[in-house]
């Protein structure tokens, strides 16, 4: 499968973005999905999963801001950030994996997947 981000940006703190990662090459459907994040000479942090049956999980740090979401006849995975702060600025990343995680935890770390996108730029100032 191959993954394509879109829809960051700059965004004043208190505000929100969408961001998009359009999937081809298979079935998002069968996949785990998730949203990673990475600043410069940090290491990188999962912010939220999700699985076929539309299980969640998040980070500690974007608990009730972040969503996330899919839609599977489009093929798309969203992260609908609101509430943004500084803290936020990165850059963000799609996964996927075409497996269950056994784990709930998996659902965040970044060596569980696969599958990568090229990412966005996130800036909040």
């Amino acid at each position: 499968v191959q993954l394509v981000e879109s829809g960051g940006g700059l965004v004043q703190p208190g505000g929100s973005l969408r961001l998009s990662c359009a999937a081809s090459g298979d079935t998002i459907g069968r996949y785990c999905m998730g949203w990673f994040r990475q600043i410069p000479d940090k290491e990188r942090e999962g912010v939220a999963g999700i699985e076929s049956d539309g299980s969640t999980s998040y980070a500690d740090s974007v608990k009730g801001r972040f969503t996330v979401s899919q839609d599977n006849a489009n093929n798309t995975l969203y992260l609908q950030m609101n509430s943004l702060k500084p803290d936020d600025t990165a850059m963000y990343y799609c996964a996927a994996v075409r497996m269950r995680p056994l784990m709930t935890g998996l659902r965040t770390l970044g060596a569980f997947y696969k599958y990568w996108g090229q990412g966005t730029q996130v800036t909040v100032s």
